[in-house]
């Protein structure tokens, strides 16, 4: 179906003429002709950038008199697209490669339920960048012809895709309308598209088939003082509209990922409290795809999107040891992953216990714990300060502080045994080092490594395991 679908490809331009250049050049070479149209709306250039567009032949044009932001100004695109057509979100500071967009399609309409894609980059957040081999733009296409080989094992489901390409089906915008124009000048409004999407029942996909080169925020770069003011502004226009941060619910928590190792192929239950988003979850989905998915989110705002994504339940399993999935049976889970839950417990060994039960006989279950001990800490109760802070080991909500020997205690006094315990550290100062030493000439310098460990990932095994 997808070779009958035209798409629009919107660019927005304010100035930076040559990287328009470049990425106009490379649609027109790498993009199969009569396949889509090319929309420029340009937010009022002065760098020649307007009358090098007016001498374009295969273009549709809108010249603004002045600079009416991204949001407005994709809108205006949109609306002179032609009705039939998807339409792709393209910034103007990239360059495109072999079978970019035909690869965005095949994946697009390989299910009735995916409603936008998005493609991988060497610049961009929200986990789309990888790291390249070429350091020369003049390179990229080599790398690019041989990454985009159209393959389903390497499209991946995502809770929010960056709008600097984004291919969005017609019927969802028509269904769901455009870009909301209070993010104007810019930023946040992608996300607030794809929470749009997923809210209407549709997933979001990441191509990892189709790689473009992305120069990145060109339009910003002049400025940033008033790009993270504007940025401060949208990402509390989100919270206000949506009730919670998406950068904040979304992140990917890889110190849980990389802890869970089975074969591909392998049939899994993973639960994770406080998914968020359930962007961990969905990582873990992709690197095994006959996982089951499962979510205890207690911001109801937060699970109201992430419960069109996966099985997500909102009660607090404290408060009477039971979990209402559909299936909520005993001995279901291969891993519960319970973060930083264990701190915030009213009672954690009522907690690990009662979790067990819900584990199979060889299941796992993967805290992260911060370290009472990190030397942060003992500097501070040596300054005669015990200050509680929201960004530091003392977060205030926390009912409950381990070191090392504590959290090997309370697991195996709870039924869990195979102990695999992983440290984190962070970088210390010069100043910090010197004091540990002095530390560590009282203590002994073996327990250097438990005074810098600020955070530990406990993975440990259900007893009943046969």
């Amino acid at each position: 179906m997808f070779q009958n679908k035209k798409t629009s490809i919107i660019i927005l331009t304010y100035n930076n003429l040559n990287y328009t250049r470049i990425c106009l050049n490379s649609i027109r070479q790498y993009t199969v002709c009569n396949t889509y149209e090319i929309i420029i709306v340009d937010n009022n250039s002065t760098d020649g950038t307007r009358e090098w567009l007016k001498e374009q032949t295969d273009i549709k044009l809108i010249l603004n008199d002045e600079n009416l932001g991204f949001p407005k100004g994709c809108n205006l695109g949109i609306d002179i697209a032609d009705k039939e057509n998807d339409i792709l979100l393209l910034n103007n500071d990239t360059k495109v490669s072999p079978r970019w967009l035909d690869n965005l399609k095949i994946c697009l309409y390989s299910d009735d339920k995916i409603g936008a894609a998005s493609c991988i980059t060497n610049n961009c957040s929200n986990y789309q960048a990888i790291s390249v081999p070429y350091t020369d733009i003049e390179n990229m296409i080599d790398f690019a012809d041989k990454n985009n080989i159209s393959d389903p094992y390497k499209w991946e489901q995502k809770s929010r895709l960056v709008g600097f390409c984004m291919l969005i089906k017609r019927d969802i915008i028509n269904q769901i309308g455009p870009l909301d124009e209070r993010f104007t000048p810019g930023n946040f409004e992608d996300d607030d598209l794809c929470m749009r999407i997923i809210e209407a029942g549709y997933k979001l996909m990441v191509c990892n088939d189709s790689f473009i080169h992305h120069f990145g925020s060109t339009s910003f770069k002049s400025d940033y003082a008033k790009f993270n003011n504007i940025l401060k502004i949208n990402a509390h226009k989100f919270e206000e509209k949506w009730g919670f941060n998406s950068n904040l619910e979304s992140l990917l928590k890889f110190d849980i990922i990389s802890r869970i190792n089975e074969l591909r192929e392998k049939n899994s239950n993973i639960l994770e409290f406080n998914c968020g988003l359930g962007s961990t979850l969905l990582k873990l989905k992709y690197m095994y795809p006959n996982a089951m998915l499962y979510g205890i989110e207690p911001n109801k705002n937060v699970a109201k999107i992430c419960e069109k994504i996966i099985e997500t339940i909102t009660q607090d399993f404290e408060e009477n040891y039971t979990m209402n999935f559909k299936e909520s049976k005993t001995n279901f889970f291969d891993y519960i992953i319970i973060g930083n839950k264990l701190q915030f417990s009213k009672d954690p060994w009522k907690l690990l216990t009662e979790l067990k039960k819900y584990l199979k006989p060889d299941g796992y279950i993967i805290a992260t714990i911060p370290n009472l001990m990190h030397y942060s800490v003992i500097k501070g109760l040596l300054k005669g300060n015990f200050i509680y802070n929201h960004d530091s080991i003392l977060n205030p909500k926390c009912t409950k502080f381990f070191t090392l020997p504590d959290i090997q205690k309370i697991f195996e006094e709870c039924g869990y045994i195979n102990p695999l315990i992983f440290h984190y550290s962070k970088e210390i100062s010069q100043e910090d080092n010197n004091f540990l030493d002095q530390i560590c000439d009282i203590v002994g310098s073996n327990m250097k490594g438990f005074f810098m460990s600020y955070q530990y990932v406990a993975k440990f095994q259900n007893n009943n395991f046969i």
